[in-house]
């Protein structure tokens, strides 16, 4: 008969110290976990703040440089504005009158905008726009502000015809391009004056 071999039961005490031992384990893993949730909360909570605080600089960044962006481009608006007419002569473009920020607000029509710089006579009238940089979505409200302009004239017997064009201190090539390609003459500066390149083909008339 083979050998029988006897399984020794544990007792009371090996099993409460081998349950002591586990609770002690699960009880140092919990406390880690917590450790662990704590501190990630803790740099989550950090760099929640750390995000609203980037992005309220960030919002007073855009406020200043929006309204110092404004002031450059009033400050370009004068500058360029006295010898405007001159340098369109250039052109065959003869414009008697100027005038900056010419506003029209007609509230029967809606129709609201501003013109930074217009040039008239009895025959044409230019609408310019100055930005101290120019971008291609400038571009694209200057060709609305051109339709408004149009329906305003023909909404009061103003038979003229109209055309635009930019000018900005900083004008990339790209965006230089796009506004001739628009209809538009471009006016970027050189040196103590500014050029005048005119758009390819005939300027877009509204």
């Amino acid at each position: 008969m083979p050998a029988t071999q006897t399984v020794e039961k544990p007792n009371f005490d090996t099993v409460w110290a081998i349950l002591q031992e586990v609770a002690k384990n699960q009880r140092e893993t919990d406390r880690i976990i917590k450790e662990s949730q704590s501190e990630t909360d803790r740099q989550m909570k950090e760099t929640d703040r750390q995000i609203k605080e980037n992005a309220l600089q960030m919002k007073l960044f855009d406020k200043q440089f929006g309204e110092l962006n404004n002031r450059f481009g009033d400050i370009v608006e004068y500058m360029v504005a006295p010898n405007l007419r001159n340098k369109f002569r250039e052109f065959g473009l003869i414009f008697p009158k100027a005038n900056n920020k010419t506003k029209v607000d007609d509230d029967e029509n809606d129709i609201h905008f501003e013109i930074d710089i217009m040039l008239e006579n009895h025959e044409k009238a230019m609408l310019v726009e100055v930005k101290a940089t120019l971008t291609t979505e400038k571009i694209n409200e200057h060709i609305e502000r051109l339709g408004k302009m149009r329906k305003y004239a023909d909404l009061h017997g103003d038979k003229r015809t109209f055309i635009g064009a930019v000018a900005g201190v900083v004008m990339t090539s790209n965006v230089k391009q796009y506004a001739l390609k628009q209809g538009f003459f471009a006016i970027e500066p050189s040196g103590e004056t500014f050029n005048i390149t005119p758009p390819q083909g005939q300027p877009k008339e509204w």
